[in-house]
């Protein structure tokens, strides 16, 4: 692809579960773009006017590794997963084989069903930051990186209660970290771990991680950004465009009732009551907020199908009440390819991590909310926005924000920051 941002910046990509279906999807789709293998579609921003893009990281200089509970190289991972088609591997396989996950956290507590070999050796919660951090030191070192970021792409843990007063604080949150308390999971100690380094964060799944006030006050004291939580993939993401239509149309909705299978390593992570009500929790916070009023029967269910891998299906049934009390239904059947829809989100991320990084902007960014279920805020007792459109207006318009560093040039040009 053409370059669109003057120059190379290479920005490396940490990925927890970096062996999993959306990053092997991932970084085969930059190679593959790299190589001419493959066009922009499905890419949020590689249509987006060029001026509002120009201080993004080109997508073929973003450079990946990261940490996964299995030992396989890439090219053996995507070869499992069976996203990309026999003629994609070919082209991506050299690339793909190259790249080996590091040794990952692993936590049986947290994460019932996915069980690893490679695990990460350290006794203690201090020690796992200690290696989470040499790791993205020689990450930058050896490829020789202008920045990094982390993203967490891990299996849905667990859902943990992010109001235990040991999150409340940092003070108190390193109290818990020195005596490796069990409410600390991996996908917090990868984000602690991550923030000290000053490397921004993103978590794209459910679990409980940077969000809880510990780590917020942690990323704002340090400068970086964070932004979360849950991919807004296929479903939810059908749900944040139609809900607005409704409310603009004064269609009532009387009942939303969502059904999903899938069979991947998410989908075998989901097949736990723990990890399920995690899931439940980002996808079912959507409608409230959009409409102005709760829907009683918004009921989400979630099912683990092994003969469809990655090939998830939805179904929605949406009950609704018009014009002179007359009931309607509108039923929807979205048969999709989870991690196609989810590793561009993933890549976007990353490249406007390293934007807000370099602007200067600090803890929660909510101009990041268009890619997540559950979206983040600044003020924890704010509620996010949740509409697809709404998202996307906050987006650009921070990427058209003029920024100036302290010489008086817009960041971005030539000579400046």
């Amino acid at each position: 692809m053409e370059s669109r941002s003057g120059g190379q910046r290479r920005v490396g990509v940490a990925i927890v579960g970096l062996g999993g279906a959306v990053a092997t999807t991932a970084v085969a789709g930059i190679e593959l773009l790299r190589l001419g293998g493959a066009g922009p579609e499905g890419l949020p921003l590689a249509s987006a006017r060029p001026e509002l893009t120009s201080q993004l990281a080109d997508y073929e200089d973003l450079v990946f590794c990261g940490w996964d509970l299995s030992p396989d190289d890439l090219l053996r991972a995507a070869q499992i997963h069976d996203v990309l088609s026999p003629a994609q591997l070919e082209v991506a396989a050299p690339a793909l084989e190259r790249i080996v996950p590091w040794p990952a956290v692993g936590n049986a507590a947290f994460c019932h069903n996915i069980l690893g070999s490679h695990l990460l050796a350290a006794e203690s919660h201090r020690a796992v930051v200690d290696v989470v951090q040499g790791d993205l030191r020689r990450f930058r070192e050896q490829q020789r990186l202008d920045s990094t970021v982390v993203i967490n792409l891990a299996s849905t843990e667990g859902r943990g209660d992010p109001t235990l007063p040991i999150f409340a604080t940092l003070e108190a949150f390193e109290a818990a970290l020195d005596a490796d308390a069990p409410e600390i999971g991996p996908a917090m100690l990868y984000a602690y771990a991550a923030l000290m380094a000053g490397v921004p964060y993103a978590n794209f799944t459910p679990s409980v991680a940077a969000e809880v006030p510990a780590l917020v006050a942690l990323a704002e004291r340090h400068g970086v950004p964070i932004a979360g939580k849950d991919g807004k993939t296929g479903q939810t993401m059908i749900k944040t465009v139609l809900a607005p239509a409704f409310r603009t149309r004064a269609l009532r909705v009387d009942g939303w009732y969502s059904a999903n299978i899938l069979g991947n390593r998410d989908g075998l992570a989901l097949d736990d009551d723990d990890a399920l009500a995690s899931k439940r929790a980002t996808k079912g916070s959507v409608l409230d907020q959009i409409l102005g009023y709760p829907v009683e029967d918004h009921l989400v269910d979630i099912r683990y199908y092994r003969p469809r891998g990655d090939n998830k299906e939805s179904w929605d049934n949406i009950d609704l009440t018009g014009f002179l009390g007359r009931p309607m239904q509108l039923k929807i059947n979205f048969l999709c390819r989870d991690s196609i829809l989810a590793a561009p989100l993933v890549i976007e991320l990353a490249r406007l991590l390293d934007l807000a990084r370099r602007r200067g902007n600090r803890g929660v960014q909510e101009q990041l909310g268009l890619f997540f279920k559950l979206p983040m805020t600044a003020r924890p007792d704010a509620i996010p926005e949740h509409a697809l459109h709404a998202q996307e207006r906050r987006l650009f318009e921070w990427l058209e924000t003029a920024h100036t560093d302290e010489t008086g040039r817009r960041v971005g040009e030539p000579g400046g920051t």
